[in-house]
């Protein structure tokens, strides 16, 4: 038997993992992520989705494996198997299970036997046999002789699962891993600032899953940076917005505020007071347009503005609260999630970001308050942070375009 001439799976399920320990707010956050499946299955195609105890399936009219690999991008997912329904019978199960192993095992190339296990599930305690008895005599009917399948109970490499449980029986042999994580704004609205390189993408995907729905917001310095920059940030902001639906970019003018800066204070400062003016006007859109965080992709240590001295100086200046996921991240462990959630080689296109205008020769590593305070009785800060809002450009991402 080959892959091809297997149905496609009659439904997915999809566990969660955080959402379970929500008491008396559970059922929200079920609905919420049913209706975060529902919006991320839609461009591929027609599916119904419910919500059954502890658990929801998405009935595919079509494309079933195409949706399982979309459901598993969804957060609050924690895994999800493509699965083939079942009458609550051994014969019907067997029945069911033996082409998904017969295709399993022609697939497989291995010179030794491969490992296996059945586990099942008898949720509805009417079946007449247990869970063990199941298993085992699943197992005997199904499996191949010892020279193809040695069954491993403890460490297989494949699994056999069958749930019973009344009316939903299924058997599967895939758990598709999910991000787990909250739904997509359950927790709130979150402005994050993206700069173009490999950290606040990550950040704004972390942002996301702990339950944010976020907007992007990106500082633009026309004319010493052209439209390359705008459209890498685009991009990017397009990229993350895959994991969320459709999301704003506010691009802000910046030049006016850099070339006041440069002229108004000391030079090994200029980078500290860019990242201020930049959380002062991340915050006055925040106030405009209702979002109630800011993030950002900064990282302790890792350059000069990103100091704890710094980062602190950077904060004050704000009036939201700025959420740094990647605070205590190693870039490598930075540079895997880009990978995996596809920003990574869009953020290392060569354009330069807006800090790289009037960049010093020698950034100040650890900032003084009274400084910079002195620095900006020089700026006229209300005003440029006005003018900066006013002339902000606004672009509604689809990441479907």
């Amino acid at each position: 038997m080959t892959q091809a001439t297997l149905n496609e799976p009659d439904v997915l399920v999809v566990r969660y993992g955080e959402i379970a320990l929500k008491g008396g707010n559970r059922k929200k956050y079920e609905n919420a992520l049913a209706r975060m499946i529902r919006r991320a299955l839609k461009p591929i195609g027609m599916a119904k989705v419910s919500v059954v105890h502890g658990r929801i399936y998405v009935y595919p009219e079509e494309r079933a494996m195409r949706m399982a690999k979309r459901t598993a991008e969804v957060f609050g997912v924690k895994t999800v198997s493509p699965a083939w329904a079942v009458e609550a019978s051994l014969d019907s199960i067997v029945a069911g299970a033996k082409p998904l192993v017969d295709d399993l095992v022609a697939r497989m190339t291995h010179a030794s036997p491969i490992t296996f296990r059945v586990r099942a599930k008898r949720a509805d305690k009417r079946f007449p046999i247990t869970s063990i008895e199941l298993e085992r005599a699943v197992a005997d009917a199904v499996l191949p002789g010892p020279e193809l399948v040695k069954v491993d109970l403890k460490d297989a490499e494949f699994e056999l699962g069958i749930e019973v449980r009344g009316k939903e029986n299924y058997v599967f042999l895939e758990r598709l891993r999910g991000p787990g994580g909250l739904p997509v704004g359950t927790s709130g609205r979150g402005l994050c600032l993206l700069s173009g390189g490999i950290d606040s993408p990550v950040a704004a995907w972390l942002g996301m899953r702990r339950g944010l729905f976020m907007g992007f917001v990106s500082f633009h310095s026309f004319p010493y940076l052209g439209e390359g920059s705008k459209r890498k940030v685009a991009d990017l902001a397009r990229a993350v917005a895959h994991y969320q639906g459709k999301a704003q970019l506010y691009v802000v003018p910046f030049a006016e505020v850099q070339e006041a800066i440069r002229d108004n204070a000391p030079e090994r400062y200029r980078t500290v007071l860019y990242r201020r003016m930049m959380g002062r006007i991340a915050s006055a859109l925040c106030r405009k347009y209702d979002y109630g965080v800011l993030l950002t992709g900064e990282n302790l240590g890792q350059v000069a503005s990103q100091t704890m001295q710094n980062m602190g100086l950077i904060a004050n200046a704000a009036d939201h609260l700025i959420l740094r996921p990647l605070i205590t991240f190693d870039k490598e462990e930075v540079i895997d999630i880009a990978r995996r959630i596809g920003t990574f080689d869009l953020s290392i296109r060569p354009e330069p970001d807006c800090c790289t205008v009037f960049q010093p020769a020698s950034p100040v590593i650890h900032g003084n308050p009274s400084d910079c305070a002195d620095a900006e009785s020089n700026l006229d800060l209300r005003g440029l942070v006005d003018r900066a809002v006013s002339n902000t450009e606004v672009h509604l991402v689809d990441p479907e375009e």
